[in-house]
């Protein structure tokens, strides 16, 4: 019998997978679908610092981007490559310069390196950017990894400690004993035996929540990426405006767009993002897209030339605070939940999952755990 059932198999689940089995636990991981098939294939690997303001979150960011050093050290050998890029970032504005210069000086107060830079410094950086740059800020913090890689890199490591990884398997409750306290968790292949289980079902967390007892508010929120065709080097950073901060902090569930720009490893080029509130509506809105090219032409005026390949999209998981939920529920003993990163997952995951077994094996946590609690006001305080 495991000792910990982990339902979902995409980022932040292998990560707490991986940490949990890491420490000794014995972790079985299900997923109704494929492992990292759903938000995290997604994504676009942003491991960011430069994007939050000073908080619990931006915290958490820094733990976790300190923290994937020695979580890449533990994967196995054969699956180590996921692509990681310590490339840096650059957040240009092309208007008035002092909302991000101010807010660079904010993050540099909370610990980020954060290096405000000219326009002709930041065009040395990156010789194609619009010459309507007033200003930009230089985080060399900043990374980037493939997230299917991540994940399935993190699986893998809990394979060969002994821990399972069970596609297509959906859980359908918690089954509990009469005080009250998690003994399994059913699903439609059976009952799986264990003492706790880990909700990191991403958007449909909250719904797997109340199927387990533990009922969270967590909502879905999408975003759609462009994908060019492949091109020699062009873009050396991951390049965003500074309308990007804005729109990662708002609650607000019309679109939002924002201009992030960056190269993977193949040579395509990836263009967000875009953000809305529209339930698990999957259909494709082309002027949603045809905004985010607009946008991004306006960053790099050379991408008018180029043909987008391909487009995709997911939901991200969405707490109403803009904080994630870590940490046990305190309603079902043996209930734990992770998950509400929204589009921050990839880049968070590595504290998480940290902070998660921490919290499990009852060791000092290594950042203040409050923030992300399961029974604070807009996670349960909804009816």
């Amino acid at each position: 019998m495991p000792d910990v059932v982990v339902v979902g198999a995409g980022v932040i689940g292998a990560a707490c997978a991986e940490a949990l089995s890491a420490a000794g636990v014995d972790v079985v991981v299900i997923d109704r679908g494929t492992p990292a098939g759903g938000t995290t294939a997604a994504g676009e690997g942003n491991v960011l610092v430069s994007d939050k303001e000073p908080g619990p979150e931006l915290r958490l960011a820094i733990a976790s981007r300190q923290e994937f050093g020695r979580v890449l050290a533990r994967l196995p050998e054969s699956v180590a490559d996921v692509e990681w890029e310590a490339k840096g970032g650059l957040v240009v504005a092309t208007t008035d310069p002092g909302p991000l210069e101010k807010f660079a000086a904010l993050q540099r107060d909370a610990g980020v390196d954060a290096r405000v830079i000219s326009p002709a410094e930041a065009f040395e950086l990156e010789p194609l950017l619009t010459r309507a740059v007033t200003t930009a800020v230089h985080y060399p913090d900043d990374a980037q990894v493939q997230p299917v890689l991540l994940a399935t890199a993190l699986l893998a490591a809990v394979r060969e400690r002994g821990g399972q990884v069970r596609a297509g398997v959906t859980a359908l409750a918690v089954r509990r004993s009469a005080a009250g306290r998690v003994t399994g968790v059913e699903t439609d292949a059976g009952v799986i035996e264990c003492d706790a289980v880990v909700n990191a079902c991403g958007p449909w967390a909250g719904a797997f929540g109340k199927a387990a007892g533990g009922p969270i508010e967590v909502l879905p929120r999408r975003g759609m990426i462009l994908v060019t065709a492949a091109l020699p080097e062009c873009v050396r950073h991951k390049v965003y405006d500074a309308d990007y901060v804005g729109a990662v902090g708002s609650g607000d569930a019309d679109l939002q767009t924002s201009t992030v720009v960056e190269s993977t490893r193949a040579g395509t080029v990836l263009i967000g993002s875009s953000r809305e509130r529209i339930g698990y509506d999957d259909t494709v809105k082309v002027h949603v897209l045809r905004e985010l090219a607009r946008k991004a032409v306006g960053l790099f005026p050379f991408l008018a030339d180029v043909p987008v390949m391909r487009t995709y999209g997911g939901f991200r998981p969405y707490a109403p605070d803009h904080l994630p939920v870590i940490g046990a529920d305190p309603r079902v003993p043996g209930l734990w939940h992770a998950t509400g990163h929204e589009g921050a997952g990839i880049g968070l995951s590595a504290a998480t999952g940290r902070l998660l077994t921490e919290l499990f094996i009852g060791v000092p946590p290594h950042l203040d755990p409050e923030p992300f609690r399961v029974d604070r006001p807009a996670v349960v305080g909804v009816s």
